[in-house]
């Protein structure tokens, strides 16, 4: 049995088991790509939440986002949120908004763009991911990208989904 899946083994079973252990997301606030106000705790109680870190420079990020597209698109209906978090600087910031749009992206794209956030979840490198239950504990968390990661991304998802219910 490969490590990673033997690791989703045992992030399942603290899952049923009720995750009394893990440690809390760290709350936050920023603004959407429109100016709108994104609070994390305002998601909390419907569903698994996915934070995705990444930068519209970043080519592993861009793989990503396209992936998590489909899965946003899968189970944002069952109670499943993404909230995108770009970590873009102030200079890179405008290419922001025509990214998203050009890639028709529906779920929040948040801005981080002083890196508060990103440092607050330790996301010391790009991209990394947060899964965290409808509670707000920390189920999992991901660095880098590589074709297939989102693979076990979903199932993680499917099984919080399930518990959610």
């Amino acid at each position: 049995m490969r490590l990673s899946r033997i690791f989703l083994l045992l992030i399942l079973l603290n899952i049923t088991a009720g995750a009394q252990n893990l440690p809390n997301a760290p709350d936050f606030t920023l603004p959407d790509i429109n100016g709108n106000s994104v609070t994390l705790s305002d998601y909390l109680g419907s569903g698994p939440i996915l934070i995705s870190f990444w930068a519209t420079w970043c080519k592993p990020c861009k793989q990503e986002m396209k992936a998590l597209k489909k899965i946003y698109g899968k189970y944002s209906e069952s109670g499943f949120t993404l909230l995108a978090l770009s970590v873009d600087s102030e200079r890179s910031i405008a290419k922001i908004k025509p990214y998203v749009k050009s890639h028709r992206f529906e779920f929040p794209i948040l801005l981080d763009s002083d890196g508060e956030v990103a440092r607050r979840y330790y996301a010391q490198v790009i991209p990394f991911s947060v899964l965290i239950d409808k509670q707000g504990k920390i189920i999992w968390s991901h660095t880098g990208y590589r074709r297939g990661d989102e693979i076990e991304l979903e199932k993680m998802i499917k099984k919080l989904l399930t518990v959610s219910k």
